[in-house]
């Protein structure tokens, strides 16, 4: 194996786990060093290429090292972590490497939180960043480890079309990451706003589902006309009052879809701005506390 820091060869699955368990079991031994790559992606690979060809690496390192502290990702790839007061391991994914890592829990937190709270774009002209968070869901399930005691309250979209981006991107990252690291088990939140009172926008993510969004319409007419409206807004059927859009193997044209659809209705409804949304039943089958610190909303 070479041992050439960030450009050093993709290692085997087993290599992997191997190093995992180094990194958990005697974390002192490799503190300061860069991380260390264990999977590259082909550039042109599909969410769902990348998604199986982590599916080894993951698999492999869970088995030696049990579940995880944390599972989450980022809007470029998994983001995974080992945690107790002292180390962190991590297992993250970018763009075109998957690397394996153990950082002090304390100052890597720190400067986590640090890009949360003073990172982004501070009015509507500026560029976000939610595609540079360290982390856009996080999902703890009480596995080993310890979790920690204080948790990023997220970055705030500046814009409606920063929150439209921040969605795509979180869709993006589920309909890559949540399969392997979840299963078969759903995802998804409802969305508000103070301008259209008692409505919802659901989303959700499943890997046998595939992507759904759909919006409360029962106070709508039944009639042609309503049905062409909805229609030209992007929504495929009508059921029992609500309107919905199914994406049933989604790529990332669909979750840019999905994304510009609830905006669409959103904005058709009156709402102009990100303060006036809340993220609402956010869930992964119930089970544990999803984070969702890179939607860009309240929640």
């Amino acid at each position: 194996m070479e041992t050439r820091g960030i450009h050093q060869t993709a290692l085997t699955a087993g290599e992997a786990a191997a190093l995992a368990l180094a990194l958990h079991t005697t974390p002192e031994a490799y503190a300061g060093r860069d991380p260390v790559p264990v999977l590259a992606y082909d550039p042109g690979a599909s969410l769902r290429q990348r998604r199986e060809s982590f599916r080894a690496v993951y698999e492999a390192v869970v088995t030696g090292l049990g579940a995880p502290t944390l599972y989450g990702g980022s809007a470029n790839g998994p983001d995974i972590r080992w945690r107790d007061a002292d180390h962190l391991v991590l297992l993250a994914g970018g763009r075109h490497h998957v690397q394996l890592s153990v950082h002090d829990t304390r100052t890597r937190e720190a400067e986590e939180m640090r890009t949360f709270e003073w990172g982004g774009a501070w009015s509507a002209e500026e560029p976000h960043d939610f595609d540079l968070l360290p982390y856009v869901w996080q999902l703890d399930r009480s596995g080993p480890g310890e979790p920690p005691a204080e948790r990023t309250q997220g970055r705030m979209a500046s814009s409606l079309d920063h929150f439209e981006s921040a969605l795509g991107l979180l869709l993006t990252a589920w309909v890559e990451q949540l399969p392997v690291q979840v299963g078969a088990d759903w995802a998804g939140f409802s969305l508000t706003s103070s301008a259209d009172r008692g409505r919802r926008v659901q989303l959700s993510y499943a890997l046998a589902d595939g992507l759904h969004v759909s919006v409360d319409d029962r106070d709508g007419e039944d009639t042609e006309e309503r049905a062409h409206l909805m229609r030209s807004r992007g929504w495929h059927s009508r059921d029992r009052g609500w309107w919905q859009a199914e994406y049933p193997e989604p790529e990332r044209a669909e979750t840019a879809e999905a994304a510009r659809l609830a905006l669409a209705e959103l904005r058709a409804r009156g709402t102009t701005a990100p303060k006036e949304l809340r993220a609402r039943d956010v869930s992964c089958k119930d089970r544990g506390e999803l984070l969702l610190p890179g939607l860009g909303i309240r929640h």
